[in-house]
């Protein structure tokens, strides 16, 4: 587990590392930055919804905690649409479906509404865009896989960094209902990146040219036996002691990992600062997490660091949890904003890694499958998650108990994955050196005693027999290339004694 896997892509295809690739990469920066920092944009309505519902810290969660639990729920519905259909077409259709969401939730009249309308169908939108996008990443990126996966996640804060402010400018400008209206135009441009999913198509192989100048009927018959019908869902995925180990330390992780986002900006309101300034910290956050997010990519790139990504992963979640213990016991705006700075540092390298782990334990072939398993094993995670920290935040009235729970959370799931991987994941012994030195040096003087050995009678007469060819295929040139001497021939013909012996010279040979 953590060390990475080579592939060809999808169907064959070598990952190009780069051309198209790169537009692929910047429709799923935008993918990122939507599905993950909108449900902690939407927490900035959460007061206005309050006041306008009457209901509780806890009711106003749920909406986070759908979105969420949407986007890791229906990973295994993407899996069989994406295998069905291809990436851009469900990608488009989410796209509809992601403003349609938020459309219908600017003319809610109840909690309820938002729940059905900003949860599921927004999330459901969201959902058939993020991992979509994240599966045609995988197939364009092998070698440069850790950057590309870095510059994707990128998207999340720079997304969050933007989505907040506007936000809250929205609510001052419109109320709550005119900015889900505005933000539901903004989803729009999902389908505007899915059009850049193009698949992937392989150079043509002398048996395809051969079935484009055949008949059509004799082509679709010999595409339909060489082509096996692919699996919707591969569950052989769980078969691998690897992404066994990797999807529970990841649903544990999801316990906590969405809780201090979503709850900070309420924190700094309970200290007494200005809304304005408690949205700030938001933006704060996800700036330090544009930084972090590629440098940590870079960094898993490194040939040294690229076979141990598992463990760098372990160190950001305990670097992450520790983070938020400590930052439970924040008692003002400044340290909360300092509690902000290093939360965005070891966030963005969890998000960095988190699918680059994954990609390597399971390869491409099964990696469309393997996202949506693993999803929706978290969504029970999320789904109980941010709703639990905000029940326990009505029963105390302290948002230091949410941070602490949250940060044990995290810091339980690093420890899973690393004693499990040390454990239970047995590297292949490598042959040491000395040994490939002996096995060279055995098969070279293997050759020289073959060679010395002196040859047989067989071998001779193939000797004879190749030089016996090789004369015949002298003489069986070609008379256009010969050239004969003028001089020569006069000579010839002037010496009647010599006619009837043999020539000599093949030149005189007519």
């Amino acid at each position: 587990m953590g060390g990475v896997v080579v592939d060809g892509g999808a169907g064959g295809v070598k990952a190009p590392d780069g051309g198209w690739g790169w537009a692929v990469l910047a429709g799923c920066f935008v993918i990122t930055g939507f599905s993950y920092a909108f449900p902690k944009a939407v927490s900035v309505f959460f007061k206005e919804l309050i006041r306008e519902f009457g209901v509780g810290y806890s009711d106003t969660a749920w909406i986070s905690s759908i979105l969420l639990a949407m986007l890791y729920g229906t990973g295994p519905l993407c899996s069989v649409l994406v295998n069905r259909f291809g990436c851009r077409p469900v990608m488009m259709v989410g796209g509809l479906f992601a403003s349609l969401g938020m459309i219908l939730a600017s003319f809610s009249t109840s909690i309820i509404h938002i729940y059905l309308s900003t949860g599921v169908i927004t999330g459901l939108g969201l959902a058939l865009n993020f991992q979509p996008s994240l599966i045609m990443l995988n197939r364009y990126f092998s070698e440069k896989r850790p950057l590309a996966n870095g510059l994707s996640a990128a998207g999340s804060p720079v997304a969050l960094c933007c989505l907040s402010p506007l936000g809250q400018v929205l609510q001052y400008q419109y109320g709550w209902r005119g900015g889900f209206l505005i933000l539901g135009g903004l989803l729009l441009n999902c389908c505007v990146c899915g059009a850049l999913m193009r698949p992937l198509v392989g150079p043509k192989t002398p048996k395809a040219k051969d079935l484009e100048l055949g008949k059509d009927g004799e082509k679709e018959a010999l595409e339909g036996a060489e082509k096996p019908k692919a699996k919707l869902l591969d569950f052989s995925v769980f078969r691998d002691r690897g992404f066994v180990i990797y999807t529970v330390a990841a649903s544990i992780m999801v316990l906590g990992l969405f809780v201090p986002p979503v709850f900070v900006v309420s924190y700094a309101k309970e200290l007494g600062t200005e809304d304005t300034k408690s949205a700030l910290l938001l933006t704060i956050l996800g700036f330090i997490d544009i930084f972090a997010r590629p440098t940590c990519g870079i960094i898993a790139g490194l040939k040294w660091v690229r076979p141990r990504c598992v463990y760098l992963f372990s160190f950001a979640m305990i670097f992450n949890g520790t983070t938020d213990m400590i930052g439970s016991q924040a008692k003002d705006y400044t340290s909360l904003v300092v509690y902000c700075v290093f939360f965005g540092i070891s966030y963005g390298m969890v998000g960095a890694l988190q699918f680059e782990v994954l990609m390597a334990v399971v390869g491409t072939e099964k990696f469309s499958s393997a996202i949506g398993l693993v999803l929706l094993m978290e969504a029970i995670a999320v789904l109980v998650g941010p709703p639990g920290a905000g029940r326990l935040l009505d029963a105390t009235k302290n948002y230091q108990y949410v941070f602490l729970l949250a940060g044990v959370e995290v810091v339980l799931s690093a420890l899973v994955l690393a004693i499990s991987n040390c454990l239970f994941i047995r590297k292949k012994p490598l042959t040491p050196a000395g040994e490939v030195e002996n096995t060279t040096a055995t098969s070279d003087s293997k050759t020289e005693a073959l060679s010395k050995t002196p040859p047989g009678p067989d071998e001779e007469e193939k000797g004879e027999k190749e030089e016996q060819e090789k004369e015949t295929k002298k003489e069986e040139v070609e008379p256009e290339s010969i050239t004969v001497d003028s001089q020569e021939v006069e000579r010839f013909l002037k010496e009647p004694q010599q006619n009837g012996g043999v020539a000599t010279s093949p030149e005189t040979c007519l």
